[in-house]
């Protein structure tokens, strides 16, 4: 990515990100215009770039939750045992 692209959307405000989350997510602008699917590229690239420069990782778009183990392993084996 070109770093005057990346400075370019750090330097952009959180209203502005957060306006084209609702876009993205609506399909459309606020004037109420649709999005055109390279408007839409462009806008979920910023999303993007602009969640890992300024948010946490729980917080950014698409962040899946995958939880944490208990100990060392997500369930004690248990030996098979085969029936007759």
């Amino acid at each position: 990515m070109a770093d005057d692209y990346r400075q370019s959307v750090q330097q952009m405000d959180r209203q502005v990100y957060e306006q084209l989350v609702t876009s993205l997510s609506t399909g459309r602008w606020p004037d109420g215009r649709t999005l055109t699917d390279d408007q839409r590229q462009h806008a979920m690239q910023a999303v993007i770039t602009w969640g890992e420069i300024h948010l946490r990782p729980e917080e950014r778009v698409g962040f899946i939750d995958k939880g944490a183990k208990a100990g060392d392993s997500c369930d004690d084996p248990q030996p098979l045992a085969w029936k007759d």
